[in-house]
């Protein structure tokens, strides 16, 4: 009886999911300086070491998932310093804050946890989602946010990407604010989304060669156009960095249904032009690694929160760190518990409102 007490304390019922399974190997330091010559090399060197930790992964995967407890909560809180949390389907869908989410946030807070919220969705800006919380009801400060959109950027203030070039950007406002906070020059973007092409007889489509990189996040305005300018950039332009914010197979744009996601976008440049992206956001390994430093914060003081196994779980196992699935997003309980499943949270629960203490009896 005591998980159903605690399932009963979630409104917002789990949508239908599948699960995805990746492999990473960490980050190489050096891949962080230069950005033609050493770090897509460095981030492609994961794909060499995938089949030894796929299998490794996939062994510990098997073990059974661990539904989380009454008895468990506070064992779980107190066994960590650092919560990170994914958004859309743990935090809101669509624009509806999920149930019991404020009164979490201020029980791990009054514990003295450090909270941070990490989202794959570029549409917005630090600055951006900081007034998404606001209109929720939600403190949370800019430094705690960290979007696919800021990820792009830091990565390629990282590289130390040349100031005299260019990014061509397939996505939406929140990822120019943020280039732009760091400095990087950029064209396309929400500028581009009423351009077409009249495949008239000797049709060129002109573009620009000093563009260095293209960034591909969600864009709704996305079109045939932004495709063809970004495959010949990065076909054509020696050099030129191809950057994915996520692969997300769908997202949460509304609280009633799925939409397709921002894989659907780079999947339509990886067939074009034939080549794998660097992809910055979960389940890779930037924005942990960017955490960890900025935080001066260990592995294993650290716990992920998600409501998807191939993105926010994935993320955290192969980062070290504790994760709780809980089934109020994309995953449901019939999809973590299937036989084809590999890859396992340490506890799954409703939603994160199971994150606090039963109230006491009177």
């Amino acid at each position: 009886m005591q998980a159903v007490q605690l399932g009963q304390r979630c409104v917002t019922a789990a949508h239908t999911g599948v699960s995805r399974r990746t492999s990473r190997a960490p980050v190489a330091a050096a891949a962080r300086h230069q950005l033609r010559s050493s770090a897509q090399p460095a981030l492609r060197s994961r794909a060499a070491a995938a089949p030894a930790a796929r299998a490794a992964a996939t062994t510990v995967a098997m073990a059974k998932a661990n539904k989380l407890q009454k008895s468990d909560v506070d064992k779980l809180v107190d066994s960590v310093e650092f919560f990170i949390f994914d958004c859309d389907g743990v935090i809101w869908k669509g624009d509806t804050l999920i149930d019991g989410v404020p009164e979490t946030l201020d029980y791990l807070r009054s514990k003295g946890k450090r909270l941070v919220f990490v989202t794959n969705n570029s549409t917005k800006s630090r600055a951006g989602y900081t007034s998404k919380f606001k209109s929720l009801g939600l403190n949370v400060a800019a430094e705690e946010i960290f979007s696919s959109s800021f990820a792009a950027a830091a990565y390629l203030e990282s590289t130390k990407f040349p100031k005299d070039k260019k990014v061509y950007v397939v996505g939406e406002v929140g990822i120019e604010q943020e280039l732009d906070l760091v400095g990087v020059q950029h064209i396309g973007g929400p500028s581009d989304k009423a351009k077409s092409i009249d495949l008239a007889p000797g049709q060129l489509l002109h573009h620009d060669p000093d563009v260095a990189a293209v960034v591909v996040g969600f864009d709704r305005y996305i079109n045939y156009y932004k495709i063809q300018y970004a495959t010949l950039c990065i076909r054509e332009n020696p050099g030129c960095a191809f950057i994915a914010t996520n692969t997300d197979a769908v997202t949460h744009l509304t609280d009633a249904q799925e939409w397709a996601g921002n894989g659907s976008m780079v999947g339509a440049l990886k067939g074009s032009c034939q080549r794998e992206p660097i992809v910055v956001g979960k389940p890779a390994a930037f924005m942990l690694d960017y955490i960890s430093k900025k935080f001066n914060v260990r592995p294993d003081q650290m716990c992920m929160v998600g409501d998807r196994l191939d993105t926010d779980i994935l993320f955290g196992k192969d980062g070290g760190l504790r994760t709780l699935l809980v089934l109020s997003g994309v995953t449901t309980e019939e999809t973590l518990l299937a036989p084809k499943n590999t890859i396992t949270p340490d506890y799954y629960t409703s939603c994160l409102g199971d994150l606090r203490p039963a109230p006491v009896a009177r």
